[in-house]
């Protein structure tokens, strides 16, 4: 973990300046305004030439931005900027023109970053492949039980733009940020930042999982207090040894087991921070019991540890630790209880969409007839079926991609008994829950956990959810 010492943010004249905005959207919009307001000449281009486009495109130019819809690929003439929606591709012909022409290439959080002010809030960020958005809420609801002036911004679906650029002021921002966001934003310095965990996901995007931790890793680069990484996933703390960080900046690690010096974790079903409190090596200071995270799941405990390293680094009492803790309620779709059905607890788990959340859903449970399947985004589940399979009484597969998690299973659970549903229909999830009712034994959980992505089926992971929610209560009814 290297030193170094971060100036202060640069603050442009934006008068006339030529700047293209790569993507209409949450992100694009929200930048084409901010940067018109500071009277720049801005330019939209989108790929997409559709009816919601042409009316997001209409809204702009009425203001005076001119918008190019249906070509996303051509640099406009002139261009000084380029600042991009998080989920463009780094391969995209439009950024090959502008390195070319020697331009820099900023994310909506760069912008963000770039033109919040002088006396702005400082920003406590949390990335990682999993738990991303719950700790960040976790934190959001530490920071407010400390009475502390703060919101959950991000990629958690508040526009961080807005957030900079608000008339609401605040003491301190609690930042969700994923890889994409991460990978334009390259004078991002955070006051401290966590990387959860690491696991393949987005390599299409990223083109390989060396580039994707190193965009991960970004999130440490100019930490002012802390480094705050997870022990058990060694690949985080080896960001922060690479991390180029302020003096005195601190590695804090987080661990379900008993904490070292430096490190929170857990005694004896107590929340234990041996990482901000005099004398770590001998003292240890009592932070929350293990019953005050929502829910208690292993991987939910990790959780509420990564948001409790980030408020303490931020001077937090232990005490907000646990009111926040308390406070908080998690998103529906996130290892969310539906209902118990003939001594049969059932379980939405619906967010975990790759085999590392599934892996976590999956062990948060003794005994499980485990709903999965869907759109595989070319990840395997050897390792998945092979960590989870003493605990399976069942599984009930659906999707499109279900066939390979039904191999895995014949490879390394033969045993556990398996209904394939060859369908991909929306109704499907009835028929699923149905059947895993028939495969639970009282005491059993009834977990979907999809280990996939949904749009084979359904519009998305909440409307997934909603129809295993409807299909539990049927069965109650």
């Amino acid at each position: 973990m290297g030193s170094r010492k971060v100036t202060s943010s640069e603050h442009l004249d934006w008068q006339g300046k030529h700047v293209t905005v790569a993507g209409l959207g949450v992100s694009g919009i929200p930048a084409a305004r901010a940067l018109h307001a500071r009277g720049a000449h801005v330019t939209v281009v989108n790929d997409g030439d559709d009816a919601r486009a042409r009316e997001q495109a209409a809204e702009l130019e009425a203001l005076g931005i001119t918008v190019r819809l249906g070509d996303g690929a051509t640099l406009p003439e002139g261009t000084e900027l380029v600042v991009t929606a998080p989920g463009w591709k780094p391969d995209k012909p439009l950024f090959a023109a502008a390195r070319e022409a020697g331009l820099e290439i900023w994310g909506d959080v760069e912008l963000a970053w770039r033109l919040r002010g002088p006396d702005a809030a400082p920003w406590l960020a949390i990335t990682g492949t999993n738990g991303k958005t719950t700790t960040t809420q976790m934190l959001a609801s530490i920071l407010k039980a400390a009475g502390l002036r703060t919101a959950a911004v991000g990629n958690i679906g508040v526009s961080l733009l807005d957030a900079v650029l608000g008339d609401e002021q605040y003491d301190v921002l609690a930042v969700e940020l994923s890889s994409y966001q991460l990978h334009w934003a390259p004078s991002l310095r955070a006051h401290s930042a966590a990387v959860l965990n690491l696991a393949p996901d987005h390599l299409d995007w990223h083109g390989s999982m060396e580039a994707y931790a190193a965009d991960k890793g970004r999130v440490y680069e100019g930490n002012r207090v802390a480094c705050v990484y997870n022990v058990a996933d060694k690949a985080t703390e080896d960001l922060v040894r690479e991390a180029d960080v302020e003096e005195g900046c601190r590695a804090i690690g987080f661990t379900l087991g008993t904490p070292g010096p430096s490190q929170l974790g857990v005694v004896e079903g107590i929340l234990v921070d041996r990482a901000f409190v005099e004398d770590r090596h001998k003292n240890a200071q009592e932070l929350a019991e293990v019953s005050d995270v929502n829910p208690p799941a292993p991987h939910n405990i990790a959780n509420a540890l990564a948001a409790a390293a980030l408020a303490r680094a931020f001077g937090v009492p232990a005490r907000a630790v646990r009111d926040g803790l308390r406070d908080f309620t998690p998103d529906a779709h996130r290892i969310s209880h539906v209902a118990d059905v003939d001594a049969v607890a059932y379980v939405d788990d619906s967010k975990a969409t790759n085999t590392h959340a599934a892996q976590a859903s999956l062990a948060a449970y003794e005994s499980i007839v485990w709903i999965a399947g869907g759109l595989a985004k070319g990840a395997t589940f050897d390792e998945l079926v092979a960590k989870s399979a003493k605990r399976l009484r069942g599984v009930v597969l659906i999707g499109q991609d279900r066939a390979l998690i039904r191999e895995a299973l014949a490879r390394h659970a033969p045993e556990v008994p398996v209904v394939d549903l060859d369908r991909t229909d929306t109704g499907a999830m009835l028929a699923a829950v149905q059947e895993a009712s028939r495969l639970a034994v009282a005491g059993d959980t009834v977990l979907l956990a999809p280990a996939c992505a949904s749009m084979d089926m359904f519009a998305n992971y909440n409307k997934r959810g909603d129809a295993f929610a409807e299909a539990v209560r049927e069965l109650g009814s």
